[in-house]
C-alpha cells in the first residue's frame, strides 16, 4: 500500500499550476483572431447576411445553419474568454485553445471540402480565403495551445477521471455502432433510402471519414490512456473533451434547426438525444476544469 501511494503522489502536485510562459500574448492574439474569423464566417452565411451560399442540399444546409449558430453563439465567445485567460497567463487557456482549435479543424475542413462543387448552385468557393483563415488559425491554436500546456496536470478525483475515460470510450462506440454503421449499410445497399446521402454524398462520406478515421481512434486511445493514468492522456483528455463539447453543442443545434425547418431526415427523439449528450459533455468538461481554476499559479500576475 505504501509503494502504491508513493508512485501516485507525483501525479498529485500540492502546489498551484504554473502560469502560461510560452508566448501568452501570441496565444491570446490567435484566440481573438480565431473568434473573429469564426464569427465572420457564420455571419456572412445564410444565418446572417446571406452573402455566402453553400453548395449543398437542403438537408445539409440545415445542418450547416445549426453549426454556424453554435460557432457564433458558443465557440466564438468561448475563444474570447480563453484569450482573456491567456492574456492573464492562466494555465487553463492552453487547454481551451487546443480543444477549440481541434473543433475548428474538424468543422471547417468539412465546410470547405464537403460541398457539391459544380453540381449544386452556390458561391462558397469565393469565401475560401476566409474559411482558409479559420483553418490556419485553428492549426495555430492546436500547436500553440499544446506547447503551452503544463507538463504535469493534477489528476481529477478518481471517480471523475474514470468517468471521463469511460465517456470517451462510450463516444467511440456510439459513433461506430449508433451513428454511422446503419447509414453506411443503407448507403451500400440502397442509397436512395437516405435523403441526406442521395442529395449530398460528399459531406456524407466526409463526416464518416473524419469521425471513424480521427475522432474514434483519438477517443479510444485517450480513453484507455486516462483509465491507465497516463500523463499524456490527461492532457489530451482536456483538449478532446473541450473540442467534443463544442461539437456536441453544434450537433444539438443541427438537430434543432432540422426539426424547426421540417427536414425529412429530422427526428425529435434524435435531436433530444443529441441535446442530452451535449449537456453531459459540457457538464463533465466543466467539472474537470473546475479544480484547475482553483490551482492557478500566482505567477500569472507578473
Amino acid at each position: 500500500m505504501t509503494a502504491q501511494l508513493t508512485t501516485r503522489s507525483p501525479q498529485r502536485p500540492a502546489g498551484p499550476l504554473p502560469a502560461v510562459d510560452r508566448h501568452p500574448r501570441l496565444l491570446a492574439g490567435t484566440l481573438v483572431a480565431a473568434a473573429l474569423a469564426i464569427a465572420t464566417a457564420s455571419l456572412v452565411g445564410p444565418l446572417g447576411l446571406g452573402l455566402l451560399t453553400y453548395r449543398t442540399s437542403d438537408t445539409t444546409l440545415n445542418q450547416l445553419l445549426g453549426s454556424d449558430a453554435a460557432a457564433l453563439f458558443v465557440v466564438a465567445p468561448l475563444a474570447l474568454g480563453a484569450a482573456l485567460l491567456a492574456r492573464r497567463r492562466h494555465p487553463v487557456a492552453p487547454l481551451l485553445a487546443t480543444g477549440i482549435g481541434g473543433y475548428a479543424l474538424y468543422t471547417y475542413a468539412q465546410v470547405i471540402i464537403g460541398q457539391e462543387y459544380l453540381r449544386l448552385p452556390g458561391n462558397v468557393e469565393r469565401f475560401f480565403p476566409l474559411l482558409l483563415t479559420v483553418f490556419l488559425l485553428a492549426e495555430a491554436l492546436v500547436v500553440l495551445g499544446w506547447r503551452a500546456i503544463p507538463a504535469h496536470l493534477p489528476p481529477p478525483s478518481p471517480r471523475l477521471e474514470r468517468t471521463a475515460g469511460v465517456t470517451l470510450l462510450v463516444v467511440a462506440a456510439f459513433l461506430v455502432l449508433g451513428q454511422h454503421l446503419r447509414p453506411m449499410l443503407i448507403a451500400w445497399q440502397d442509397p436512395a433510402q437516405l435523403t441526406e446521402y442521395a442529395s449530398s454524398p460528399t459531406p456524407f462520406w466526409m463526416v464518416k471519414l473524419m469521425d471513424l478515421g480521427i475522432i474514434v481512434p483519438a477517443a479510444v486511445a485517450t480513453g484507455i490512456g486516462v483509465l491507465r493514468h497516463a500523463p499524456w492522456a490527461r492532457r489530451m483528455m482536456y483538449a478532446l473533451l473541450t473540442g467534443y463539447s463544442c461539437l456536441a453543442v453544434s450537433v444539438a443545434a443541427m438537430g434543432v434547426v432540422m426539426n424547426v425547418n421540417g427536414d425529412p431526415d429530422a427526428s425529435p427523439a434524435l435531436a433530444t438525444g443529441f441535446g442530452f449528450f451535449a449537456l453531459v459533455f459540457v457538464t463533465l468538461t466543466a467539472a474537470l476544469y473546475r479544480p484547475l481554476f482553483r490551482r492557478q499559479g500566482g505567477s500569472e500576475q507578473r
